[in-house]
């Protein structure tokens, strides 16, 4: 009887300390990109989602993490909307860097534009 009050004892100390752990440290920085994606499929101002994307950049930046796959490919996509070829490319460039695997699109991508074409 003792010993199972110890082992009960035991379990729930260990219960309460295992909620009390901090949660996992993520790989990304999800700041306001899932909920920019969400806002462009709604139709919402591209001028309006550029600021907030490049205001979350600051905070993933400013927290240390690193920014998702596809950050800087949708946030090259809103420029090019607002006609800022310049910086698109730039977004382009940068997602080519972080994720060399998203080359082959976003050189696709980059030609359309050298070709004059919408993208």
């Amino acid at each position: 009887m003792i010993k199972r009050a110890g082992l009960v004892l035991a379990l729930a100390g260990a219960a309460f300390l295992t909620g009390c752990a901090s949660p996992p440290k993520t790989l990304y920085g999800w700041d306001g990109y899932q909920p920019q994606v969400y806002q462009q499929l709604k139709g919402e101002s591209p001028d309006q989602q550029i600021a907030e994307m490049e205001k979350a950049l600051q905070t993933i930046s400013a927290k240390g993490a690193s920014v998702p796959p596809g950050f800087h490919a949708h946030l090259g996509m809103l420029y090019s909307l607002t006609g800022k070829s310049d910086q698109m490319v730039a977004q382009f460039e940068d997602e080519k860097k972080l994720f060399p695997e998203s080359t082959a699109y976003m050189d696709f991508l980059l030609s359309k534009v050298k070709k004059g074409e919408k993208i």
